[in-house]
This record gives structure tokens, sequence and C-alpha cells, in this order.
């Protein structure tokens, strides 16, 4: 699988500044983006579950409130808690059976994370998308930062999209399929690309990102 690392992220950051005079601009300014990665578990697919349309901050919190209540975030051990000891560490009602879902999913060998590694994005996409409560912004997040994938370009993603319409100077109303032909040249390191606009999105406004 084609994947990034710590020996060409920079280099790869490189490339696309040659591509393109605007992501150029935004490391002269901002130095390169860290490496967002995570590591390819269930902990981490819960952590995105919870990033769903919420602040980084909240979803942290209720990652953090979890960890307090079982330590170690495993299938079997969230399968443990009550809906009730779920809503204490924040989830909603409609992510306490997004995570049951995906518990029982592992649990019953229906999914192997392990086996993603070796498997083509589509496959992983298609897979994922399965489960309720998983779907194109959720898988695009997995990929890049645990399955480390080239060419994710999440447009669902509205940090990412805000930062793009900034630096193109776009009108706010700019629809999907503009912004993916603006994303064409920077195939196929469009996650690298990715991680260089969202460093912009947090610098440009002086954003705190929790320590996870």
């Amino acid at each position: 699988m084609n994947r990034f690392e710590e020996e060409n992220f920079r280099l790869l950051c490189d490339e696309l500044i040659k591509r393109d005079s605007d992501l150029k601009l935004i490391i002269e300014q901002y130095n390169y983006p860290p490496m967002w990665i995570r590591d390819n578990t269930f902990a981490t697919l819960i952590l995105t579950i919870l990033e769903q349309q919420v602040s980084l901050a909240s979803a942290f919190a209720a990652f953090q409130k979890l960890k307090e209540k079982i330590a170690l975030i495993t299938p079997q051990n969230v399968l443990q808690l009550s809906d009730e000891e779920l809503r204490e560490c924040y989830f909603s009602r409609q992510k306490i059976v997004y995570a049951r879902g995906l518990a029982n999913a592992l649990i019953n060998e229906e999914i192997n994370l392990q086996q993603f590694e070796f498997e083509e994005d589509s496959v992983v996409r298609t897979t994922l998308k399965k489960f309720k409560g998983i779907g194109e912004w959720t898988t695009d997040i997995y990929l890049i930062h645990a399955l480390r994938r080239l060419d994710i370009f999440p447009l669902g993603d509205l940090a990412l999209v805000n930062a793009l319409k900034e630096i193109k100077r776009l009108d706010v109303t700019t629809g999907k399929e503009e912004l993916l032909k603006l994303s064409e040249p920077w195939k196929p390191y469009r996650s690298i690309a990715s991680m260089i606009l969202w460093h912009y999105y947090i610098q440009k406004r002086n954003l705190k990102l929790p320590l996870y």
C-alpha cells in the first residue's frame, strides 16, 4: 500500500509546494504541518466516531472520560458498559449505537483492523461503511491518520473545505465538484495536502489542539 512515513513526509510536502504556490505560502508562513497519525486500533475508531460533528475538544473530553472509566478501550470493555455509563462519558444516543455496533463487529470478526493494512483503500472504505455511523468522513479520517494512506481528500471535513476556499480565494458557496477539481494537481498525495490545509486552518486561528 502507498503510505506516508516519517522518512518521506516532508519530502512529499516539498513535492506539493512545487506544484501549488498557495500550499507553498502556507509552509513559508507556518512551517511544515505535524504528521498527525494515530494507532490502527478500535480506540482510534471510537475517537473518530466521537469527533463526528463536534469540536475536537468535546470529542477529546468524551474520549478521556471513557479512558478513565475502562482504562483500556477495547470492544469487550466498551460492551460491558451500560447505556447510562456511556452517557456519563458524553456519548450521544446515536454514538452509543455506533460504538456498540463497531465493538460487536470486531468481536465477531466481521472486520479485522490489522488486515486493513494490506487492503486497497476502496476495500477498507466499503467494509467500514457497512456499519451504522461510519460514513465517508469517518472512513477518510481513519484512512489518513491510522492507515497513513497517501491520496485521501476528505471533502466532508469543514475545516479542510474552509481552508481550501480561503487559500484559493473562492466564494463561500463553491461546491464540492469545483473543490475536487482543485485537488487534482495534488494527486497522488492529497492526504499530505489535507494536512497542510488543516495546519493552515489551525495556525491562522491560533487553535490549541488537545494532546491525544
